[in-house]
């Protein structure tokens, strides 16, 4: 019965959509590039790539000044329009490419190297020298590609540096990029570094050297438009890391132990790369201590907890608040804690919001072992942040706390 429901739903989609008749008398075959193409759907590609890009790392170096004189822009990502696409994707006829939105946001001579592919090395040291020699600044873009994480059709089959056939068979960046950006940080020059990917890749030499780190995922047609907006400050980044970036191999679980300990932000009790829910910005927000509905409650309730966010730095920007629920009484296995509300809110400087979240039984529920989801009696404690919490100072600041009194209440089996 379920499977026919769902069945019901994706023909419902499919007839709607008109793939079962002829291409004539479907509507959708013969839209124009005009309305493809519209403006609005230009905007709403660059405002995606915006919104979806992580700062990960910046000591000062960003956003860039506009009086830069040299540029080298270096890596295999840098113009590569098919990687912005990713898989299940269509066409567009124009992708800009890193390098072309840095050549069009900047009047700074650019220099541009390939340097390597993503596992093979294309120049030596020398020439890397010689590209990057009187720069003022390097960006690197690497990362993977689709072809390497992609489906088995479209993946090749060849077994390289950390993948095999569409697989992972390992989560480091590969090391060829990583000589490539050790040459430019043994000249000194200042290193940006832009990670093109569709999942978690562990780079720990650049989260310790590079002076900037933004993840760009496969941002679509305007995903090299969206990496200079956020180098050069026109857009102020506000992406949230969707997985956790472990630091390495080490870090993983066995992939034949099927059990959750380790896996997620939920269970991993190690300290990763960068968390699950992290993002830098170019402003600061300052957070109130969380105020809950009520002190008490029974089983089966919901319950609102409201707090206070501010921007309290010099330019304006989003804040992607984040409620994290966690059990302190709750026997185990147990996440650690689990993300049960976002709201993105937008801030002026010195502008403030009040950011409400209504958590239902179901957000307070845990799952048992036995599949069974269930509102239990004792403490849940809420975390509200622009990320996990970082510290234990950080998580008592802004954590609430109610008490659960009541049976326990089954919500699904």
């Amino acid at each position: 019965a379920v499977i026919d429901e769902s069945l019901a739903r994706l023909l419902t989609i499919r007839f709607r959509l008109g793939a079962f008749d002829p291409q004539e008398r479907d509507p959708y075959a013969t839209l124009p590039y005009s309305v493809l193409e519209a403006d609005s759907h230009k905007a709403h590609a660059l405002k995606m790539a915006h919104e979806s890009m992580v700062l990960l790392k910046n000591n000062g170096l960003l956003p860039l000044r506009h009086n830069l004189r040299r540029i080298a822009v270096l890596g295999p990502n840098a113009d590569s329009p098919e990687v912005q696409l990713g898989n299940y994707n269509g066409f567009p006829s124009e992708i800009v490419t890193p390098l072309k939105g840095i050549r069009a946001k900047t009047g700074a001579e650019i220099v541009y190297l390939r340097a390597s592919d993503y596992t093979t090395p294309e120049a030596g040291a020398d020439e890397i020298r010689k590209a990057v020699e009187g720069a003022d600044l390097v960006i690197y873009v690497g990362g993977i590609s689709p072809r390497l994480e992609g489906e088995e059709g479209d993946a090749g089959r060849e077994k390289l540096d950390g993948f095999l056939g569409g697989d992972r068979t390992g989560i480091m960046l590969p090391k060829v990029q990583t000589q490539v950006m050790q040459v430019v940080k043994q000249i000194g020059i200042p290193l940006v570094f832009v990670s093109m990917s569709g999942s978690a890749v562990a780079f720990p030499w650049e989260a310790e050297n590079a002076d900037a780190i933004l993840q760009a995922w496969y941002g679509g047609q305007a995903a090299g438009t969206a990496v200079a907006d956020i180098l050069w400050g026109d857009c102020n980044p506000s992406g949230r890391l969707p997985v956790t970036f472990y630091a390495d191999d080490e870090q993983l679980p066995d992939f034949n132990d099927y059990s959750m300990k380790g896996r997620t932000y939920r269970y991993f009790e190690g300290r990763p790369l960068y968390p699950f829910g992290y993002g830098l910005s170019y402003t600061t927000f300052r957070y109130d201590t969380p105020v809950c509905s009520a002190k008490t409650t029974v089983t089966g309730e919901s319950v609102k907890v409201v707090t206070r966010v501010r921007n309290t730095g010099s330019v304006a920007g989003d804040e992607v608040v984040q409620l994290y629920v966690s059990h302190p009484d709750a026997p185990e296995p147990k996440p650690i804690r689990a993300l049960k509300g976002v709201k993105r809110i937008h801030l002026q400087p010195g502008e403030e919001q009040i950011v409400e979240f209504t958590l239902t039984p179901r957000n307070l529920a845990l799952v048992d072992v036995d599949g069974t989801t269930a509102c239990c009696p004792g403490r849940i404690s809420f975390y509200i942040g622009g990320s996990q919490p970082v510290s234990e100072a950080d998580r008592r600041q802004h954590s609430a706390e109610i008490r659960v009194k009541g049976p326990r209440r089954v919500l699904a089996r």
